[in-house]
Formats: C-alpha cells, sequence, structure tokens
C-alpha cells in the first residue's frame, strides 16, 4: 500500500544514492579512490522502486559495474560502501572488491559485462530447487544485451520457469555508444521471443516503477516464471570518472526531466520545511561517513598472506 511515509522513503533513498555518487567523484579527484568509479546519477528510481519491491530477508539482487545505488538501496549500508570504495578494511569486502566487486550477505555485483545475468540464473535454480519463495532481481544496462551469455540465460530461465526478474536500465549509451550504432530491433523483444513477459516503462516516477516492479515479483513468486522489465533512463554522470563524449547541452537537457527533481517538488509542494531537514541530515550523515572511512585503516598486506579474514 502507497503511504506518505513511503512517497518520503523514496525520496530519502533516491537523495542519498545521488549525494553519495556525487561524492565519490569527488573522492576519486582528490585522489582518495582509485581504480574506477561508475555512478549511477539519473539512475536511482530503478535502484529504489525494484529493491522496496524484494523481501530483502529471503530475495538475492545481482548487480553490475554500475552498481552503488543497487547496493545502498537493498542493503542501508552506508558506512560498508563509502569505506569499500576508499579501500578501508572497515569496507563490506575490506576494500578488496572495490567499486565492482560488492558483496552482502544476499547481494552481489560483478563488473563484467553481461556476466552476472547467468549467475543469477544459477540462483534462481538454487532458490526453486530449495523451495526457499524467493526471487533474484538481476540488473543490466543496455550494452550488456551485445553478450551472447545474455540469451543464453533467457533461454534457460524461460525454458526451466526459473523465479527471475531481469531488469533492463536502458540509458541509451553504453560507455560511449549510442545505442543506435550498436542494437537492431527492440528491447523488449528480446524477452518476449524467449517466452518472457515484458514490461517496458520510463523510470522518472518512482511510485509507478514501484508499483509495476510490485505486481511483477508477487507474479514470479507465485508462478515461478521470468520476466523482464525494460527501464528507459538516463545516465547524468561519465561513463566512468570523466570520461563522457556526449555534448553537455545533451547532458543540460537530460537534467531537466530529473527523476528525483520531479519528486522533490511534489514533496515541497507537501512540507518544504520537512523536505530541507531531510535533506540536510542525509548530507550531514554521508558527509560524517566518509570523514570517518578517510580516516580508517587500509588493510594490511600481511593479512593476505595470513589467508584469514581481514575483519
Amino acid at each position: 500500500m502507497l503511504t506518505d511515509d513511503l512517497l518520503w522513503m523514496f525520496y530519502h533513498r533516491m537523495f542519498q544514492i545521488r549525494y553519495v555518487e556525487e561524492s565519490f567523484l569527488k573522492l576519486y579527484d582528490r585522489g582518495l579512490i582509485f581504480g574506477t568509479v561508475h555512478t549511477c546519477i539519473g539512475q536511482e528510481v530503478s535502484a529504489v522502486a525494484v529493491t522496496q519491491a524484494l523481501d530483502a530477508g529471503k530475495d538475492i539482487v545481482w548487480s553490475n559495474h554500475r552498481g552503488h545505488g543497487h547496493y545502498l538501496a537493498f542493503t542501508g549500508d552506508l558506512k560498508g560502501l563509502v569505506s569499500e570504495l576508499l579501500g578501508k578494511a572497515s569496507g563490506v569486502c575490506a576494500g578488496i572488491g572495490g567499486s565492482q566487486h560488492l558483496h552482502s550477505r544476499n547481494f552481489y555485483s560483478n563488473g563484467i559485462l553481461g556476466g552476472t545475468i547467468p549467475c543469477a540464473v544459477g540462483c534462481a535454480y538454487a532458490e526453486k530447487y530449495k523451495g526457499s519463495g524467493g526471487i533474484v532481481a538481476v540488473y543490466f544496462g543496455d550494452g550488456a544485451l551485445a553478450e551472447g551469455i545474455v540469451y543464453e540465460s533467457f533461454n534457460i530461465a524461460s525454458l526451466w520457469d526459473l523465479p527471475i526478474l531481469f531488469v533492463l536500465e536502458d540509458n541509451g549509451i553504453a560507455q560511449s555508444t549510442p545505442k543506435q550504432y550498436e542494437h537492431a530491433g527492440e528491447f523488449a523483444a528480446r524477452g518476449e521471443s524467449f517466452g518472457i513477459q515484458t514490461t517496458r516503462m520510463h523510470a522518472s516516477d518512482v511510485v509507478a516503477v514501484y508499483g509495476a516492479s510490485c505486481s511483477m515479483v508477487d507474479e514470479i513468486r507465485r508462478v515461478s516464471r521470468p520476466q523482464l522489465l525494460v527501464l528507459n533512463t538516463h545516465r547524468f554522470a561519465p561513463h566512468s570518472k570523466g570520461d563522457d563524449t556526449r555534448d553537455p547541452k545533451e547532458i543540460l537537457a537530460l537534467r531537466d526531466h530529473d527523476p528525483i527533481g520531479l519528486h522533490r517538488e511534489q514533496l515541497r509542494a507537501c512540507d518544504e520545511e520537512r523536505l530541507d531537514r531531510l535533506e540536510r541530515e542525509v548530507v550531514r550523515q554521508i558527509d560524517a561517513c566518509v570523514a570517518v572511512a578517510i580516516e580508517d585503516d587500509s588493510l594490511k598486506p600481511d593479512w593476505f598472506l595470513a589467508n584469514r579474514d581481514p575483519r
């Protein structure tokens, strides 16, 4: 049931993800994050709406290289994520996994393009075999549809009636290649050709995406059949760090339809003071978390050699 508290919770989580991702880019510029960092700025709706429809106690999420938002929305583990990207021993994977390899209980991510999808299908098979009642949600972008393993996974999931929700975040560009130069045909038809029920919608309204996700999750849990949710969304930030080849005017035009901004204006009309308090508290919490994580210890080399749990 959609309540007033749920609407505020949606905004809280989306705003938190946005500010965390912006903070990561700043930390990278300061030389405090190494390697790479793929942010989901602009795509927060899909992270929040889909994970809210899941049962965190028994369902499983598989994410990709752009998975910080998915992780935060599903686990709520702010400190573990921030410390992980800063390479600290207090991180969720002791600083070893970094940006693309996050794991906490029933959340998994990996940076191999399309490689998580067969893993998620395997998990769905396991949950069906165990009779746990759990389902699997796996996120991937339009670029992953260039990988053959995706279609092999669709085939097995449909053939074996597996309880899995495929979530395609179609942001229209794979690194620097617009999808019209990479993919022929319609994305929705990809799943339908394997007998997978498909829903396509724009990820601009978190309430609408949440409602659709709840219906799909309930149906998957009831009949143990895969479904595909195709979400049209936009990536406002670079593919990774600062490698954005798009015209800045194009990005500004996309930001005119920022889903967080649209939701924010609705809440502002209801209670501007509450909105301001919420945003100040989120910023304060994240800034404090970053400050603490920066001072945390990194993993000691002898912990690797001793082959013991570094935490």
